[in-house]
């Protein structure tokens, strides 16, 4: 079994009872506790228009993590890319890596991280989204590339500038895309599982090795929720659940706290799609989570594993990810 690096995916969450400050602050806590931990990287996610993510203005949130860190890499996961000018993006995260040298990741996606009618807000067509996707990409490769100091039209931070990019899918298509242009790979996972063996596949099968990148890097990002017993685990999950409920039932309402029964509070119905897009949920203590990474990396093989994990529990969470380290590491101790 090939080792592999674990990460962090938060997405700024906003509970009941506390306000987006307070957000921000556990985001800042969390980052600093998993960077003592020596996960790899820390990345925040786009959303628009949800009261329970608070990771809207992702630039900003990002140059707020990295300040208030010392070493973890800090970036996006992702950038909704067609919602944005490719130059400002460039400029933005220019400016953030010429702030931070050598922690800036900029992963990208193109779904627009909101529903439809926010998505006309942003000013995005979805008649052009699939050819506009790569030509942003080749845009960002060309803003920060030494070759265009010549350019009418320059990024400047930017320019010229060591600023990783990945390519984030949560389908196929975006898996055929990171293999032609030779880019990282990560995948949804944590919320939609259907296609990402397709996905994986695809990806190693037609990889093509470019300047940026010599060989296939597999990244999945799966829910984490561990505790020091199975029993504490399963209830800290209800409010991830609670909250994948709500997006079924199109209700953007902070997350909730833990319940001792969901039965209570999802009908059947609801319960097997939940499960469904929760299938790559790693719930319980150690030793269970190490079972878990274990059956999940012999199937996946991947090179990375970004861990999002909704814990209301601010304490807790760092709990979890703590829990989730020990088993990681347990899996290939000398």
């Amino acid at each position: 079994m090939k080792n592999f690096e674990i990460s962090v995916l938060d997405l700024a969450p906003v509970k009941q009872g506390k306000s987006i400050h307070d957000s921000y602050q556990d985001s800042l806590s969390l980052a600093n506790h998993t960077e003592n931990l020596d996960y790899k990287r820390f990345w925040l996610a786009e959303h628009h228009n949800m009261e329970s993510i608070a990771s809207s203005a992702t630039s900003v949130l990002i140059g707020f993590i990295a300040n208030g860190t010392k070493k973890i890499r800090v970036g996006s996961g992702g950038i909704m890319l067609p919602n944005h000018s490719s130059l400002v993006i460039a400029e933005q995260f220019g400016t953030l890596e010429s702030l931070f040298p050598g922690r800036i990741d900029l992963g990208l996606g193109r779904a627009p991280g909101t529903d439809g009618l926010t998505a006309q807000a942003l000013g995005r067509n979805p008649a052009i989204i699939n050819e506009q996707f790569p030509r942003q990409i080749l845009e960002l490769q060309k803003y920060f590339s030494k070759e265009n100091s010549n350019a009418l039209v320059r990024a400047i931070p930017g320019e010229g500038l060591d600023i990783p990019l990945y390519i984030l899918g949560s389908s196929t298509d975006s898996a055929w895309l990171a293999a032609e242009l030779g880019l990282p790979y990560a995948f949804a996972g944590h919320f939609a599982p259907e296609q990402m063996e397709m996905a994986f596949n695809i990806y190693r099968e037609h990889f093509e090795p470019s300047k940026y990148l010599a060989q296939p890097y597999i990244m999945a990002c799966v829910n984490g929720v561990a505790a020091e017993t199975t029993e504490e685990a399963h209830k800290l999950s209800t409010t991830l659940f609670q909250a994948f409920i709500n997006i079924v039932r199109n209700d953007r309402k902070p997350f909730s706290p833990p319940v001792d029964d969901m039965d209570d509070i999802w009908s059947p119905m609801e319960k097997s799609m939940v499960l469904q897009k929760l299938r790559y949920t790693f719930i319980g203590d150690q030793s269970e989570i190490e079972e878990k990474l274990k059956n999940f990396q012999e199937k996946f093989n991947v090179d990375e594993l970004i861990i999002n994990s909704h814990i209301y529990d601010h304490q807790k969470r760092l709990q979890s990810y703590e829990i989730i380290r020990k088993a990681k590491d347990s899996l290939f101790k000398a």
